[in-house]
């Protein structure tokens, strides 16, 4: 190990926040611990959310269905139609920010954006699948009450309301009245589009797992594990909202970021590794670096007075430190800052993916499948900070065959184009 590679090291090592810091075997039995009180209705930092979606009806073909995409930065609709041959027709998709993203709505504010949004295509179906890609309570009617935002949305008044409701009954305020509204988590919709993807390969079980602006985990449960629904038959999807995981080690450095965000104490395991956070959190760490006389003293001033970074300059340094749009391209920065920068963020890097291997892994555990080779679990992943990342798929997955060697389990990761318009056009037609 060279000398810089050392002193990286002894940092990361010395705030906690090394991937060696982290024991694997630990933290999955804690995730699971949590999974299950949640499933029992105990106290739990991972509420395992039932979604109601009945997986196993046979879905219409040539039936139009309005899909609504309420992402963590964008909000997106389209009209979607099954073939019977198999293909998935999108159509009219629009795009914009998602509402509250800047500033404080009020609830009709709130929804008068979403009715405007969809005037081009509310003509075109009774049936919308919502894909809401936030903490809700689904109901046995599939309607979802939001539970709290996340990812610094700003709509005060809509926390502990029906979204299906809220928008059904103001596009009857707007002409469209009788509108069958299924809400659903953007986890849960990246399941089914992996079952639906998925059938000619006769997998035993599936995985929903995002990892973007937010992250957050879906699998399919036994009814009768649990306890606290009535249903003893059959499986149903499982939302996880694993971001809000609240027992995996945390440093002083994730502490204290954590306090400076909107939501202190609030999906504390999605701030150590998703995309809304992860280029803050090192800007936290590197910062805490210049502190300590790491690097030249024109870096450190740099360093010390940089605004935090997005996590597209992360992934741009670390794919090419000479990235032209490089945060760090500038004179104050000598190759032996740069070398340092990098150990150090790839450092973080480890530790991030470390956590999601284990997130992932504790889902595949947990739904007891994926024990043969002939019929391995499916693992649908959607998310850019996962894919877009330089080099974070590949260090996710060399940590997933480390943790999951020794259960035998067997795995197939694969990737769906617009999971989450296609499993929202699933709920919305099947729901």
């Amino acid at each position: 190990m060279n000398d810089l590679k050392k002193i990286s090291q002894s940092f990361l090592t010395k705030y906690g926040i090394d991937s060696s810091c982290i024991n694997s075997a630990s933290v999955i039995d804690d995730f699971l611990d949590e999974m299950r009180k949640g499933l029992n209705g105990k106290d739990s930092s991972l509420p395992m959310l039932p979604a109601y979606i009945g997986i196993d009806k046979p879905l219409p073909f040539d039936t139009p269905v309005i899909v609504l995409d309420a992402g963590g930065t964008n909000l997106r609709a389209c009209l979607v139609t099954f073939s019977n041959q198999g293909e998935i027709i999108i159509k009219h998709l629009s795009k914009r920010e998602m509402p509250g993203t800047h500033e404080t709505l009020s609830e009709a504010q709130f929804y008068d954006v979403f009715c405007d949004f969809l005037k081009p295509l509310i003509r075109l179906s009774d049936d919308i699948g919502f894909c809401f890609s936030y903490p809700v309570e689904i109901t046995p009617e599939k309607d979802g009450k939001l539970l709290h935002w996340t990812k610094e949305i700003k709509v005060p008044d809509v926390v502990g309301k029906y979204i299906g409701k809220g928008l059904a009954n103001s596009l009857a305020e707007n002409g469209h009245p009788n509108k069958k509204i299924i809400i659903l988590n953007d986890t849960v919709a990246t399941l089914l589009a992996g079952m639906a993807k998925g059938k000619q390969h006769q997998y035993d079980g599936y995985i929903g797992f995002i990892l973007g602006t937010g992250t957050n985990t879906a699998y399919l449960e036994n009814n009768n594990n649990i306890g606290k629904i009535e249903l003893t038959e059959g499986v149903q999807a499982i939302n996880v909202e694993s971001g809000g995981f609240k027992k995996s080690p945390r440093s002083k450095l994730d502490k204290q970021f954590d306090a400076s965000t909107n939501n202190p104490s609030q999906h504390i395991f999605e701030k150590m590794i998703s995309g809304c956070y992860l280029g803050a959190i090192i800007s936290t760490v590197i910062q805490t670096a210049a502190k300590d006389q790491l690097f030249s003293p024109s870096a450190k001033q740099f360093l010390e007075k940089i605004l935090p970074l997005e996590t597209i300059d992360i992934s741009r340094f670390i794919e090419n430190p000479h990235h032209p749009e490089s945060p760090f391209k500038s004179n104050d920065f000598n190759d032996t800052d740069l070398t340092l920068l990098y150990y150090i963020i790839n450092g973080y890097l480890k530790r991030a993916a470390k956590l999601t291997a284990i997130n992932i892994a504790s889902a595949i555990i947990k739904s007891g499948t994926g024990k043969s080779p002939l019929h391995p679990i499916c693992i649908n992943i959607d998310g850019s900070t996962y894919h877009k990342t330089a080099g974070f798929s590949l260090l996710t997955e060399t940590y997933l065959v480390e943790i999951l060697d020794p259960y035998d389990i067997f795995y197939r990761i694969i990737q769906v184009d617009n999971s989450p318009i296609i499993g929202a056009a699933i709920a919305g037609l099947i729901g």
